[in-house]
């Protein structure tokens, strides 16, 4: 079959894309030899899919369901390969075979079911389920680990912030206060776990081994109330559209970090660092709706 990249795929790939860069060009080639190398019969290729990878839902040779995912190298494949084999299934998806040298960029996984995620829940039970989901990944990294840290993550997100501020003076107030949110939080940090890093509802999808998995992760060592700061802002339009959207914002970091036992002010602080970060992020590509509802958010903080 034609491995056409979906729509989604391509638009946030050429976002990020760096001059010169051919992955999408190859990508189909690329779908083709993993997945005959791995005698697979593909089903179908997942519409609209994520923003880092391909998703092709195929099935093994003895006719177990699996997921195959490609991913370019900046997506950090391997990286996402590392965190899934230490958490074990404990949590999140799991792999479906082991690394070796015909693996660079590609996943082999656990079949979920790709069109229900925790969204698809009532908002206090979707956030009750993943938060759920949230505290089993959060485990002591493998010594030697080869993540990144918060603290690194941060500093190369924070370079741009400071360059969208300059460009941008609007939004100069909330990324000073997002930086100084930042360099305070680093000053003390509490204790380091292995992170999912992009965590929200619909990286939870609903699976039979357990009710809910965590899929798609870019982990990263950190602090837990840096995972959690994603969650909060999650269904952002639909608080944005509330009256009370500032208010109810302000309960559910609250509710979020006591069910969680995180520190409400280091929740509050990441959360404000990430919106602010995802907001400039967004008006510098041109996605200016995105970028409006997310530096809304980070005003409320």
């Amino acid at each position: 079959m034609a491995f056409e990249p979906p729509r989604r795929l391509v638009r946030a790939l050429g976002e990020a894309a760096p001059e010169g860069d051919d992955w999408l060009e190859k990508l189909p080639g690329a779908a083709e030899r993993a997945v005959a190398l791995r005698e697979l019969t593909v089903e179908r290729v997942q519409v609209p899919g994520g923003r880092s990878s391909l998703v092709v839902l195929v099935r093994t040779a003895d006719g177990t369901p699996a997921v195959l995912k490609l991913a370019p190298r900046r997506a950090r494949p391997e990286s996402e390969r590392a965190a899934l084999a230490h958490w074990g299934g404990l949590g999140a998806v799991q792999l479906r075979e082991a690394e070796t040298a015909d693996t660079e960029g590609v996943l082999l996984l656990e079949r979920l079911h790709p069109d229900v995620s925790v969204r698809s829940l009532p908002e206090a039970k979707a956030l009750l389920e993943a938060a759920g989901t949230l505290r089993r990944l959060w485990v002591e990294p493998p010594a030697g680990h080869p993540f990144e840290t918060v603290a690194e993550r941060t500093g190369r997100q924070a370079e741009a912030m400071r360059a969208g501020a300059a460009a941008d003076p609007e939004v100069a107030p909330l990324v000073d206060a997002a930086l100084a949110a930042r360099a305070e939080l680093l000053a003390s940090p509490p204790e380091q776990r292995l992170l999912h890093g992009t965590f929200r509802q619909s990286k939870v999808l609903a699976g039979e081994r357990m009710p809910w998995l965590a899929v798609g992760p870019d982990p990263v060592v950190g602090e837990n109330a840096f995972d959690l700061a994603r969650l909060v802002r999650d269904r952002v339009e639909d608080l944005i559209a509330q009256p009370s959207g500032a208010s109810t914002t302000r309960r559910r970091v609250k509710r979020l970090a006591e069910s969680l036992e995180v520190d409400r002010e280091r929740l509050r602080g990441w959360t404000l660092f990430r919106a602010v970060e995802s907001g400039v992020r967004a008006r510098r590509v041109g996605r200016e709706q995105d970028a409006e509802l997310l530096l809304e958010f980070a005003g409320w903080l």
